[in-house]
Order: C-alpha cells, then sequence, then structure tokens
C-alpha cells in the first residue's frame, strides 16, 4: 500500500475479507467481524470506485493488530 490515496475500494474489501472472512452487507456497509475483544467490528463504508484514506489506514491497523496477536499465539 505504498499510495493509500489509489486504493481500490473493491480491492481493499477483497483483503479484508482475505484475513476476516466474508462481512455482513447492509446496503453499502461492509461490517467485518474481528478475533480480539473490544473493537469487534470493522465497518468499511462503499462510496464510490476508491478507498478513503481513513479506510486503508483503518485496515491497515486491524491487519498489524492480527499480525501481533498472531505472535503472541
Amino acid at each position: 500500500m505504498s499510495n493509500p490515496k489509489n486504493f481500490k475500494l473493491d480491492d481493499l474489501i477483497k483483503i479484508f475479507m482475505n484475513y476476516f472472512g466474508a462481512p455482513r452487507v447492509k446496503v453499502s456497509h461492509h461490517i467485518f467481524k474481528t478475533p480480539w475483544k473490544g473493537d469487534l467490528r470493522i465497518n468499511i463504508q462503499k462510496d464510490g470506485k476508491m478507498a478513503k484514506l481513513y479506510q486503508v489506514k483503518l485496515v491497515v491497523k486491524a491487519l498489524k493488530k492480527l499480525e501481533v496477536n498472531n505472535e503472541d499465539s
């Protein structure tokens, strides 16, 4: 993700699906469950073809947290 401003939203959702499984979809919201306590859900709202910067940052943060949790196991 060298340039998070030019990231397709569909690609971002595919990455998330690869790590967290299929989302629950409500209209334009893709809601992913995460395996850790506390922040259990991540909501990605579809609004056009490109991902918003905050959405990319949210996915990066979740993947880093998943990596840390897997290292601790």
